[in-house]
């Protein structure tokens, strides 16, 4: 019994972990965002911000949100929706199932994190 609750602590930390990791890989689920997230800034903020650090993005509007498509005309590599919310932003950030890694995911999670900050 001592054995099983000793173990408890590192399965957690384990489910942890990987929920927080990149979901690379042909398994990736296209449907399932990549990130979703609140921040306290505006998304004319957020969005400029982006701008300003990923390669190739495109803006447009849809509605009150706020949407970016990072990566070449032809291939997106991502999909970005900045939505107003009581005070608050949205940021969900899809990735397509067969898209390059460009620019690479752990450096969208980078510069998601520091702009919705």
């Amino acid at each position: 019994m001592k054995r099983l609750l000793l173990l408890a602590p590192a399965v957690t930390l384990t489910a942890t972990l990987a929920a927080c990791g990149s979901s690379g890989g042909p398994a990736r689920d296209a449907s399932v965002p990549m990130v979703y997230v609140s921040s306290s800034r505006p998304a004319a903020a957020i969005a400029a911000c982006l701008e300003d650090r990923l390669p190739r993005v495109r803006t447009s509007h849809a509605g009150a949100a706020t949407e970016l498509a990072v990566g070449s005309d032809s291939h997106n590599s991502y999909f970005i929706t900045l939505t107003p919310l009581n005070g608050s932003t949205v940021i969900k950030v899809m990735r397509p199932a067969n898209a390059p890694d460009d620019p690479p995911e752990e450096e969208m999670r980078f510069d998601i994190a520091r702009c919705a900050s």
